[in-house]
């Protein structure tokens, strides 16, 4: 099914064509400007997907969008500066209210999205780059053969189209050839092979603070260099620098898959129905919205739940990012529930997931609680769960309540000190508990070791 094809307008007045597709974590993909039309995805399933149909994209929230110029967005404009690139993107993005995202940025769709991580390090999540550069003038001295000539229309971009795939597969080139023709014209080409001399974000990488993976696959067409690739990720603190071995065949391999969804946090299909939620000793949390009924009458079903989905995908963020494991097969309604092996990620993220409810406006009860659980395909049973969840019950708004249990696990290793609650007694729970009130020693969440 095609993704439904919307539009924004930028700040500057230009009509930009965007969709969105699945869920899960933010993935937006900077316009690569070169050959761009949301509506042809049928060459993009086929180019993007692995060998066993599959591509990148479960469990994220894939964003993508005609640059100015290109595609379904107002192509009565020949503007692709960096300036009119930026003003793009930021479109999509206001459009959406992304507050947190990855970007990726694929060859010509590079130097855009390491100009906004670098300037926007407090909304980018993770950077991902492949056939990479930072300089569009080292680009257009390589590749000198991308020049548009004083040839047949028709003639240049099926030429184009070989010359990208290797000479490996014509009528693949031929479908490209097409879209090539149907995303840009003869003088949008000719501008934005001009506007590349003059973009250059070579300064900005030293500046990028999010984490970075540089991917290059080795391959015998000049459409992108190993040099530029190795540069990017010895330019960019701490960038993650990966190179594949050439293929033949065009398209997006398992390989990068897996790659990419270990960078993100995201585990792939194949390892989520492997991966067995623990039996034994397990850490609990419990997150539960604040009088989510009286929310719902104030901001409307609509709007509450729209609000409630962006909060769940930041706290299943929270989660992954502390090694903890949400239970999906556990329905809770406006909350979470996730388990984890150590009580002090637990309680990091529970810190982290206070925040994020803060800011959404959707303060959260939170609780923790430590005991043997059952599992039972993707739940967990037990009565240290039902303990977490009357844990979570009991805490104020925007407070993380503990058990006795886990104050013991992370009193010396959590960075954080723990306020006497007293003993409550919890619904269903045969003995009184006694509860502890987590609280920062500073104004920044403990990090991970």
């Amino acid at each position: 099914m095609q993704p439904e094809i919307r539009y924004t307008t930028t700040a500057d007045g230009v009509s930009i064509a965007y969709y969105t597709m699945g869920e899960g974590l933010p993935l937006f993909v900077a316009s690569s400007v070169f050959w761009s039309h949301l509506r042809l995805q049928p060459y993009f399933r086929e180019y993007h997907r692995s060998r066993s149909g599959r591509g990148l994209g479960r469990g994220l929230q894939v964003i993508r969008y005609d640059a100015r110029g290109t595609g379904l967005s107002d192509r009565n404009t020949l503007d692709f500066s960096m300036d009119a690139r930026l003003l793009d993107l930021d479109a999509v993005v206001e459009r959406l209210k992304l507050k947190r995202f990855a970007i990726f940025g694929l060859v010509h769709g590079a130097p855009a999205a390491i100009a906004y991580a670098a300037r926007h390090p407090e909304c980018v999540s993770h950077l991902i780059l492949t056939g990479a550069y930072a300089s569009g003038r080292n680009y257009l001295e390589k590749m000198a053969d991308i020049l548009m000539r004083d040839e047949e229309w028709e003639r240049w971009t099926l030429n184009q189209a070989n010359w990208s795939l290797d000479f490996s597969d014509s009528a693949l080139a031929r479908s490209l050839a097409s879209l090539f023709r149907e995303s840009m014209t003869p003088e949008s080409v000719r501008a934005a092979i001009a506007a590349m001399g003059s973009i250059d974000v070579t300064s900005l990488l030293p500046r990028i603070a999010v984490p970075t993976l540089v991917m290059y696959r080795h391959r015998s067409s000049p459409v992108s260099r190993l040099e530029w690739s190795r540069e990017l990720a010895s330019k960019i603190p701490d960038a993650r620098y990966v190179e594949l071995a050439k293929r033949d065949e065009p398209g997006w391999t398992e390989e990068e898959t897996r790659i990419v969804e270990d960078f993100l946090g995201i585990e792939s299909e194949e390892t989520r129905s492997e991966k067995e939620l623990p039996s034994g000793t397990a850490v609990i949390l419990f997150a539960d919205i604040v009088d989510s009924t009286a929310l719902t009458e104030r901001l409307g079903d609509a709007a509450f739940r729209e609000k409630a989905r962006e909060l769940d995908e930041a706290l299943r963020a929270a989660v992954r990012e502390h090694s903890g494991t949400p239970v999906e097969g556990k329905l809770l309604g406006d909350g979470l529930m996730a388990v984890f092996t150590s009580a002090r990620q637990a309680i990091e993220c529970a810190l982290r997931c206070r925040r994020a409810g803060e800011s959404a406006g959707l303060p959260l009860h939170l609780g923790i609680h430590a005991g043997d659980v059952i599992r039972e395909e993707n739940n967990v049973y037990g009565g240290a769960v039902n303990i977490a969840a009357r844990i979570a019950a009991a805490s104020a708004s925007s407070e993380v309540l503990v058990s006795d249990t886990v104050r013991g696990l992370a009193r010396t290793s959590a960075g954080v000190t723990f306020e006497d609650r007293g003993e409550h007694e919890l619904k269903g729970v045969a003995e009184p508990q006694r509860l502890f009130a987590v609280r920062a020693q500073s104004s920044r969440t403990p990090t991970r070791d």
